[in-house]
């Protein structure tokens, strides 16, 4: 039997205003959205709380997080993966595209490769229908690494690949720009002494030096190959930028400068910052603050990164200095779903797949009161 559901006298978040309505469910599918207080039979009365599409992650490390919650701690996967969809549902998150790591380096101590086994497991779960949410494969592809290639020639077109990032972590450019703050980050999280910190430095120099160039030929022409999306990572300056444009890349993954930002909006490449430097205010790693790319209007998306609750969040303090909620809450809902080209979702329309979330502000946190994955209550 199909199931039905109405959810009444909602404040809609459409993609260009906030307005008094209706979303009709039949399935998994949204088949009418009405403006009006009018609250038919049988509707579920939302008291004005908002209802907006489902939100859409494109870039988040919280999978890795549970299936490593401690460095050397090898969590149980289809444990740690199950957790990982519930927590995501519990935030609202209807969409995600999984973060994983490719490019190990065998012959060091770090980076082992995962992504290939871990996301069969994923995909295992998701053919029993385990799963609460919709999931996709999101590759960071690392330049400085040894085994790129051949990690990404273990991927095809079936793998749901929806997103493929070129990751340059090289000491000394980009997000660490400032050495110092690539120490602290790697002392701090890794536990590394002076000396371990100066051999990594000179390990991903040396693998930059010999791998580099070609490992970004061979990931551009692999996101060709799986038909994704290809993005950048940590862009700086705008020489950087011309280089992703003339890749093709669509998407500007936390453009670390004003200059790279607005570049890319020259070149029309959407730039996605992270939820948690619009919470805190700033970045964790000293580069540019969220708030002021969302001032000179060189923001387009938002991501959790590694704090799932703070997608919403994030959004709805967009909308409050925006003035604008609609246009906040769009940088987690539409826009995202349209740069990886998902026309399904994303959007409270007639014919739009039925993720769907109702929330009510409390002390200018959104609170949530229910999630719906395909029409189906999932939080």
């Amino acid at each position: 039997m199909t199931e039905e559901m109405i959810l009444a006298n909602a404040t809609l978040v459409l993609p260009d205003e906030t307005v008094t309505g209706s979303v009709h469910i039949v399935g998994e599918t949204i088949i009418d959205v009405a403006t009006g207080p009018a609250i038919p039979a049988g509707a579920i009365d939302c008291e004005g709380d908002y209802v907006c599409p489902g939100l859409v992650e494109l870039h988040t490390d919280n999978l890795e997080r549970h299936i490593q919650p401690r460095p050397k701690v090898d969590w149980p996967h289809s444990a740690a993966i199950l957790a990982h969809d519930a927590e995501l549902a519990s935030t609202g998150i209807t969409t995600v595209f999984d973060a994983m790591r490719i490019g190990s380096i065998p012959s060091g101590s770090r980076y082992k490769k995962y992504a290939r086994g871990l996301s069969k497991e994923l995909w295992d779960l998701r053919e029993q229908d385990a799963l609460k949410i919709s999931h996709f494969l999101h590759l960071r592809a690392e330049v400085c690494s040894e085994t790129l290639v051949d990690e990404l020639d273990e991927f095809g077109p079936e793998d749901r690949v929806g997103l493929v990032s070129l990751m340059d972590h090289t000491p000394g450019q980009r997000q660490f720009r400032d050495m110092t703050q690539l120490e602290a980050y790697m002392k701090g999280k890794h536990g590394m002494n002076d000396d371990e910190f100066l051999q990594h430095v000179a390990t991903l120099k040396a693998l930059r030096n010999r791998f580099g160039d070609k490992h970004e030929v061979e990931t551009v022409k692999a996101a060709s190959r799986f038909g994704a999306m290809l993005a950048s990572h940590d862009d700086t300056t705008e020489g950087q930028v011309r280089v992703s444009a003339g890749h093709g890349i669509t998407l500007a993954e936390f453009p670390t400068t004003v200059e790279a930002a607005r570049a890319c909006h020259d070149h029309g490449i959407k730039v996605m910052m992270g939820a948690p430097n619009v919470i805190r205010g700033g970045s964790h790693s000293g580069n540019v603050a969220a708030h002021e790319l969302a001032e000179l209007g060189h923001l387009d998306i938002l991501s959790s990164d590694y704090v799932p609750s703070a997608l919403l969040l994030s959004a709805a303090r967009l909308g409050e200095m925006w003035g604008d909620f609609a246009r906040g809450l769009k940088t987690v809902t539409k826009t995202p779903a349209e740069v990886v080209g998902l026309d399904d979702r994303g959007e409270l329309r007639a014919g739009a797949r039925a993720d769907v979330i109702r929330f009510r502000m409390r002390e200018g946190a959104p609170a949530l009161n229910g999630v719906w994955s395909r029409g189906r209550r999932v939080a």
